[in-house]
């Protein structure tokens, strides 16, 4: 059953189809050593690279943070025990492959930003918290007191003239540990960053990493074919409205398992349809509902797509740069209000099937033309599906990670698809940020589409 999410298992009984999940924080304490720098342990290059015009638009310019949890492994030898140890060595060897990553970004001509490959190397912190893994419970976005595993270093946190990567390793009582992760949009997307804690974790260097940003640089005569209305952009009253009130927001997070996603999926006539389309639909659906919108104003759903195979040729494997585009789906608000979930998912899946190697040319001579413009934030919806990517594989001899993803939640208007860690449930959970008056009725109206 859906659940909207805390401590899941507790959340569940036999008429409730949509519960959400209950967030309680554990009592612990933290103690960090001084932050220092990891370099590269070889001579790399020296050297300013490019950055496509997809790598530093404004919507990419800040910093994700992801955590990883991993049990203790009580066969590991002592010499193998310091999980500390172990990643800082395998982040010297790294870095000799991943070299930008130990530079700076640097402000460049019209509005443009290089990589500056000096060799100074990522942040690196230690840190020991009093409280072991099965203290936790479920893991799911927002991690409890997630903050607390990503050390944002005082003037760490620039976009520009900062360190591109922050990790903090923290041992955990019970031999386990939690890796902390905080990178720069502007050098990687969700698959790229996974490439690299894969590589951290294994140092198997079976795909070699890839830079060749150049592959998408504009054309020699930039040409936009078609009309981007992921990127429109709001007039400065219509940005205040928008982020007016934003302290009377609270954030949920929900539980779609299997059962659910298939009632959904069976709405849907004439087609199949994938979980991101039925769960992005309902959702979309539901959250119009009940903010009172005018019923002609103009909604988009906004999600990001990797486009790595939708390039011909497709980018060469180990890229790891950004290689996302933004669907559009359009509608009005009466539309999504009245017509059957079908309806919404035809329009996912127009949004999708739109994006071309075309269509993807036209958007980085887009933001050639106008500059590095933000993705359109009026009357727009936005998910990011990482339920796929695999930032729990890495493995540093701890085995997988039994949880990898976002360490906090989302704002007014974003949610994003994640795996959780749950005893017993299959499914996807997905935070959503609602008015406090608001959301009672969404949890309402999304269980009653489900059944």
């Amino acid at each position: 059953m859906a659940v909207a999410a805390g401590r899941l298992a507790a959340s569940f009984s036999s008429s409730a189809v949509l519960c959400a999940i209950p967030s309680t924080t554990p009592n612990f304490r933290i103690t960090r050593q001084p932050p220092l720098f990891v370099a590269p342990n070889l001579p790399t290059p020296r050297q300013s690279l490019y950055l496509s015009n997809i790598d530093d638009q404004q919507g990419t310019r800040y910093q994700i943070p992801n955590l990883l949890f991993y049990r203790s492994d009580s066969s590991k030898k002592k010499s193998e025990e310091d999980p500390v140890k172990v990643v800082k060595e395998a982040l010297e060897k790294l870095l000799v492959h991943y070299f930008p990553f130990a530079g700076r970004l640097r402000d460049a001509d019209n509005g443009k930003l290089t990589v500056d490959c000096t060799g100074e190397g990522v942040l690196f912190v230690e840190a020991e918290a009093d409280i072991s893994l099965e203290d936790f419970g479920d893991l799911y976005p927002p991690i409890p007191r997630g903050d607390d595993f990503i050390n944002n270093v005082p003037g760490s946190e620039d976009i520009t003239d900062s360190p591109i990567l922050l990790i903090q390793v923290t041992r955990l009582r019970c031999g386990g540990f939690v890796l902390g992760l905080r990178f720069n949009h502007c050098m990687s997307d969700g698959v790229g960053i996974a490439q690299f804690l894969n590589a951290l974790g294994e140092m198997a260097r079976g795909v070699p990493p890839v830079w060749n940003r150049e592959i998408l640089r504009p054309r020699e005569k930039p040409t936009v074919e078609f009309p981007h209305h992921e990127y429109d952009q709001p007039t400065p009253d219509e940005y205040k409205q928008l982020t007016a009130h934003q302290d009377e927001m609270i954030i949920k997070s929900f539980f779609f398992g299997l059962r659910e996603i298939e009632a959904l999926k069976r709405q849907v006539e004439g087609s199949k349809c994938t979980t991101f389309e039925a769960v992005s639909a309902c959702l979309w659906q539901s959250r119009t509902k009940v903010l009172n919108l005018p019923s002609h104003q103009d909604l988009r759903l906004l999600f990001a797509l990797n486009a790595r195979s939708r390039f011909q040729p497709p980018l060469p494997a180990g890229y790891y740069g950004n290689a996302i585009s933004f669907a559009c789906a359009e509608a009005k608000a009466g539309d999504l209000i009245h017509q059957q979930l079908s309806f919404v998912v035809n329009l996912i899946n127009k949004a999708k099937r739109r994006i071309d190697e075309k269509y993807l040319r036209s958007a980085i001579d887009l933001m050639e033309v106008k500059g590095r413009t933000h993705f359109a934030i009026r009357g727009s919806y936005i998910i990011t599906d990482v339920s796929k990517v695999e930032y729990a594989k890495s493995d540093f001899g701890w085995g997988k990670a039994v949880y990898g993803g976002f360490a906090s939640g989302v704002a007014l208007g974003v949610s994003n698809f994640s795996v959780p860690l749950m005893k017993d449930f299959q499914g996807i959970v997905v935070p959503v940020c609602l008015p406090s008056v608001a959301m009672g009725k969404f949890e309402e109206i999304v269980s009653s589409t489900i059944k």
